[in-house]
């Protein structure tokens, strides 16, 4: 029998069940063709920091267009301009450290391919041309291009495409709610993994200061960010921060590493970047390295089509002004104790095992049985039932698996808009716990 494509041609990742059409959006809502109206807890794939519609839309729209008349498509092999200019400026006057520099592309997973490949040149042009493996965590995930994939510890994902993928090492990461006390351990891993690939062919370790959705915003203590850059400071392995996700505010400081003083060599941004209005990454590297490379060869070894877009650019500037005017960073900040008093109301379900997070990132781990926090079996499919159960009840959340060793466990991930009223955290939170009594 053949399977019933959803209406219309264009196909989307899901393939057997018609999509509401979104019409309109404002704040933290989003409205279908057919009226029904969702509160949006997850900023769309934690991504609309700004919300929906609204002034801040046509300020950034205003941004855009004014770039789009001016100057259309410049190849940044060509030329520089201001909006890509003063976007790298605003970036590393916030930045920890020597930061200094943005490299601007379209997607996170684009920007973690070019921060594997600076990296690589990096320690190339060192003299260290053996050094070519990167070390990651399991669970982590850092995105769909091929190496980023090979990089994440997402077996659902990576099953299909194992035969394209290459084996780089990986390491347990920090998992305080199965193993209170563990940061440490976890962090020698690091060490010992370094040691047994030989630190001479380790080129860099890859990791979200505080965890996206792959482990379930998991915020380790400062002593595990010491330990980690110690280690790598020590075996010369370049230290790179995918704050794809719990970058740009979201956890309540401009960029997660300022959370634990960490200063990493290169770090990455995405989603909130332009609070998508428009497809804009960035990788932010230290001075050094860029110096290094300016005295050797000459180029950073990497060229795409749409990086340092004007446009692309003119929306990240327009949103980071706006998070900036409006001190809306400081704002998730205040708000923070508000969301995590109300997510706490939910541990009076028995499926709610722990809740977690910083800023405006939490995450709510499903368990089947709390008192042993044994995970739900995967073939019950918990977190995607209960995203689909809340969709149907207003509610937008992002549902992720895998926190338990890269292949099981269940989640939602909470990832509001920083414009949320304390009420719509009341009714976010309402709509969960009616979620779950149904699913019970």
């Amino acid at each position: 029998m053949s399977p019933r494509f959803p209406d219309g041609a264009v196909f989307y990742r899901t393939l057997a069940r018609q999509l509401p059409l979104a019409v309109s959006g404002e704040g933290g809502w989003v409205a279908d063709a057919d009226g029904r109206r969702y509160l949006d807890a997850s900023g769309g794939a934690v991504v609309a920091n700004l919300g929906h519609g609204g002034p801040f839309a046509e300020e950034i729209a205003d941004a855009v267009s004014a770039a789009i008349r001016q100057l259309g498509y410049i190849n940044g092999a060509q030329f520089t301009h201001r909006f890509a200019e003063e976007l790298a400026a605003e970036l590393a006057r916030r930045a920890p450290g020597d930061l200094d520099f943005a490299y601007f592309l379209a997607s996170g997973s684009e920007a973690i391919e070019a921060a594997v490949k600076l990296a690589r040149q990096v320690q190339v042009e060192r003299g260290q041309g053996l050094r070519w493996k990167v070390i990651s965590r399991v669970p982590s995930y850092h995105g769909n291009t091929l190496a980023a994939l090979a990089l994440s510890a997402r077996e659902h994902y990576r099953r299909v495409y194992g035969p394209l993928l290459l084996d780089f090492p990986r390491i347990p990461a920090p998992d305080p709610y199965r193993d209170p006390g563990g940061e440490l351990a976890a962090a020698a891993a690091l060490e010992a993994e370094i040691l047994r690939q030989g630190a001479a062919t380790v080129a860099a370790f890859l990791a979200e200061p505080i965890a996206g959705s792959s482990a379930g915003a998991v915020a380790p203590g400062s002593a595990y960010w010491r330990r980690i850059t110690e280690i790598c400071r020590r075996h010369e392995v370049l230290l790179i921060a995918d704050e794809v996700m719990c970058g740009m505010g979201r956890t309540g400081r401009w960029f997660a590493s300022e959370h634990y003083e960490l200063v990493p060599d290169i770090l990455v941004l995405g989603k909130g970047l332009s609070a998508g209005a428009l497809p804009l990454s960035a990788i932010l590297a230290r001075r050094p390295l860029l110096e290094g490379l300016a005295r050797g060869s000459g180029a950073f070894n990497h060229a795409q089509t749409y990086s340092h877009h004007p446009a692309l650019c003119a929306a990240g500037l327009a949103t980071v002004r706006i998070l900036d005017r409006e001190r809306l960073v400081e704002r998730v900040a205040r708000l923070e104790p508000a969301l995590r008093a109300a997510l706490e109301r939910l541990r009076e379900h028995p499926a709610v095992g722990d809740i977690r997070g910083r800023g405006f990132l939490f995450a709510v781990e499903f368990v089947a049985d709390r008192a042993t926090k044994r995970q739900f079996a995967r073939a019950e499919r918990f977190a995607e039932r209960f995203a689909e159960r809340a969709f149907a009840n207003g509610l937008i959340v992002w549902p992720n698996v895998g926190c338990v060793r890269g292949e099981e466990g269940d989640l939602a991930m909470i990832a509001p808009t920083f414009t949320i009223s304390e009420a719509e955290i009341d009714t976010i939170v309402e709509k969960m716990s009616r979620t779950l009594k149904e699913l019970a």
